[in-house]
């Protein structure tokens, strides 16, 4: 947590206005929803994604952020809770972030509501104030994280999956939030430049890397000790995986495949499928990618003279692969 300290800090007063700001922007006439949005706000995590949207925007800026940041900020903030809350209803999730989520305490039909709600208040603030530059990156970002679900989902039915497809699982389902973040706080102080589409590019680079290295601690690493195997159990393919298939004999891939198809729940079997792994290198070619990946948006940030911001997007980009959890 230090570390995300540390990056807060150059707009550490622009968060504190923004936790306002957001707040009030989720206020309704039903007292329900009042307890229900007040829930929300108390158990919010690190706070990523408007971290991104004001750091780009002072560094693109040299300093200065204006009503659209704040307001860009609240909406992708508004919309991705609104995401959240229906994940946990899908998943069946009682929990999140350490506390019980909303439709373990208010039940499903609730929360799907109360998601509704989150998502036509983020429209409503980009509509009431002009902001459809702003809109149109946050609802390209929702349409690309539902694609992406989708995707991976399909895949998973055939374990059919390509290093190719799983980068376009990995850039749609988790890099295209980051990324919208960035682009928005560019746009947020200079609309239509060509800052824009450098930090979407950014912001990509880095959700790229970050879900890489959310796929290697399954297989377990020194600070976590035992490997999880839970992307196995639910037969998702990530990148240590196809590398290592891609890198095998006929007899060992159909095995593998095999495997994680219909053995997922046999311990020693997930156990032996994350040895093949590690012996056929696929954890060290995931790691090279990840680092391919968190170089190419260090360069995007050369382009920028030095500031506080600068700096602290550059301990984001290093946190995400050097991060324990």
């Amino acid at each position: 947590m230090k570390v995300i300290s540390q990056i807060k800090l150059p707009v550490e007063k622009e968060m504190e206005l923004f936790e306002r700001k957001f707040f009030e922007s989720m206020s309704s006439k039903v007292a329900l929803l009042n307890r229900i949005t007040h829930f929300i706000v108390n158990r919010k995590g690190k706070q990523m994604r408007p971290m991104f949207v004001f750091l780009v925007a002072k560094m693109v800026s040299e300093g200065g952020v204006n009503e659209r940041t704040y307001r860009g900020a609240s909406v992708i903030e508004l919309i991705h809770t609104a995401t959240l809350v229906h994940d946990d209803v899908v998943d069946d999730s009682n929990m999140r972030r350490g506390f019980f989520s909303i439709n373990a305490l208010w039940k499903n039909k609730i929360a799907v509501l109360v998601g509704d709600y989150l998502l036509s208040k983020g429209l409503l603030l980009s509509i009431d104030n002009d902001d459809f530059d702003l809109l149109k990156i946050i609802s390209v970002a929702v349409r690309e994280m539902s694609e992406g679900e989708l995707l991976q989902i399909e895949k998973a039915r055939k374990l059919d999956i390509t290093e190719d497809v799983y980068y376009e699982i990995i850039r749609q389902k988790t890099a295209t939030l980051i990324a919208a973040c960035c682009s928005l706080g560019a746009a947020s102080v200079k609309p239509q430049s060509v800052e824009v589409e450098k930090m979407r590019r950014f912001g990509e680079l880095i959700g790229m890397s970050f879900q890489i290295k959310d796929d290697l601690f399954d297989y377990g690493d020194e600070q976590i000790g035992k490997p999880t195997g839970i992307d196995i159990k639910e037969q998702k393919m990530t990148l240590p995986l196809i590398y290592s298939l891609n890198n095998s004999s006929p007899g060992k891939k159909k095995w593998i495949i095999n495997s994680v198809k219909n053995h997922n729940k046999d311990k020693n079997r997930v156990k032996e499928v994350i040895t093949f792994v590690k012996t056929q290198g696929g954890l060290d070619y995931a790691i090279s990618k990840m680092k391919e990946f968190q170089k190419e948006a260090l360069a995007i940030l050369n382009d920028y003279p030095d500031s506080p911001y600068k700096d602290s997007l550059i301990l984001m980009v290093n946190y995400v692969i050097e991060r324990k959890k």
